[in-house]
């Protein structure tokens, strides 16, 4: 895919994406809450974890209509993440998507709530019955499968676990393959099973399957990466987010851990280990998921 057309499909899959959560988070959740959880998930962000969603469901054969579900669902189960990280009880920021967190406009207890009527409403988009606001009826079986990746990549073995492992290690050096692990688990989960969630809106055989699980976990890891080289280069204001943060609290990165120069290549790596995973899976376009890849290792903010 030209860039010019994959700038136009990212354009459109990011609108169709803003819609369906404009359409879906309610505004009128009791005492102020949907004004918060609103605040914390539209307008701002790249959405790169539902674009991976409806890239791989493309690339299989996918019914794009059908993936929305769980693009919109894997965008509320990283925004509530963002919520509760930003929380002074864990990572105490103040800035996000270049506007004040949530606990900061709303308040500590509804921010908490915000971020777990998200987390819930994620899963009811997985499994609405007929007649639901969403508007397209999933089958028992992939409504099944996409609650099991989407709370796996979420839960202990993937994004809280991760998340656990981050804080437990403030102060601390971590080995290389320690941090790897934290980093698979805090970040890259999310996003491999973004992919394999789209996977599972399409046709994936055995080798696709196990292709774009591979390229799902080098983009993931490599995801996370760059965000420990940006937070160490990059200017708030470019950042939309408070630079330096994780050198200010003391936390191993792969840039303290490897330094700057390593960790830049182990992006690139990864980059080519992502390529090399489309290109065995037997798929005929997945030209989206490697421009996203691209996208992923090469942006500045």
């Amino acid at each position: 895919m030209k860039a010019a057309a994959f700038e136009g499909w990212k354009q459109q899959a990011q609108a169709a994406v803003e819609a369906a959560l404009q359409a879906w988070v309610p505004g009128a959740a009791p005492a102020g809450l949907g004004e918060a959880m609103r605040y914390g998930v539209l307008d701002g962000g790249k959405r790169v974890r539902p674009l991976l969603v409806l890239a791989a469901a493309r690339a299989t054969g996918g019914d794009e209509l059908a993936a929305m579900r769980p693009a919109v669902a894997v965008e509320l189960i990283h925004a509530y993440s963002l919520i509760h990280d930003d929380m002074p009880c864990m990572d105490n920021d103040v800035l996000r998507r270049g506007k004040p967190t949530v606990h900061v406009r709303f308040g500590q207890a509804q921010a908490m709530l915000a971020g777990d009527a998200m987390h819930t409403l994620a899963f009811e988009l997985l499994t609405a019955p007929p007649g639901h606001e969403a508007d397209f009826e999933l089958s028992p079986r992939l409504s099944a499968l996409l609650c099991a990746l989407l709370a796996r990549a979420a839960g202990h073995a993937g994004m809280a676990g991760g998340q656990a492992i981050d804080l437990a290690s403030v102060g601390k050096a971590l080995s290389h393959a320690q941090l790897r692990d934290m980093h698979r688990r805090k970040t890259g989960a999310l996003l491999q099973a973004s992919v394999m969630m789209g996977a599972a809106c399409g046709q994936a055989d055995a080798r696709a399957w196990r292709a774009l699980g591979e390229y799902g976990d080098a983009i993931g890891l490599a995801f996370q990466i760059v965000d420990d080289i940006l937070d160490a280069t990059q200017e708030s204001a470019t950042l939309g987010k408070t630079a330096g943060k994780d050198l200010d609290c003391n936390k191993p990165t792969y840039v303290t851990v490897l330094g700057l120069d390593a960790a830049r290549r182990q992006a690139d790596e990864l980059h080519a280990q992502a390529q090399a995973a489309l290109a065995r899976s037997g798929l005929s376009d997945v030209s989206t998921l490697a421009r996203l890849a691209e996208r992923i290792v090469e942006r500045e903010s």
